[in-house]
């Protein structure tokens, strides 16, 4: 859990996701054409720490796990919350406050 907070509090937008998995691609790509460099976390691929981060997300409440969204040090959500927020223009005003270059 420690890891995954720490991770979450030191970057602007932080990215958990597999690198099978179709959902995480499409939200880093929302990000990336935002003009957003988020740091992302491929737990599949993170041979050390991967599967604990994994269980710290599900002890967060994400389920799916991946892709979960961490902004602001703030947990986020998922694909539906992100794409939510996406359409009703509030994600634009979270990465702002968060002090993000758009």
């Amino acid at each position: 859990m420690d890891r995954v907070a720490k991770a979450a509090s030191q970057n602007k937008v932080v990215i958990f996701t597999k690198s099978s998995c179709c959902m995480s691609h499409s939200i880093k790509g929302l990000f990336y054409s935002q003009g957003i460099s988020p740091v992302i976390y491929e737990l599949d691929e993170d041979r050390c720490n991967g599967r604990e981060m994994e269980r710290a997300l599900r002890r967060l409440g994400c389920n799916p796990v991946v892709p979960a969204v961490f902004i602001g040090g703030r947990f986020l959500g998922s694909v539906q919350t992100v794409l939510t927020l996406q359409v009703n223009g509030s994600l634009k005003n979270m990465l702002m406050d968060a002090r993000c270059r758009l």
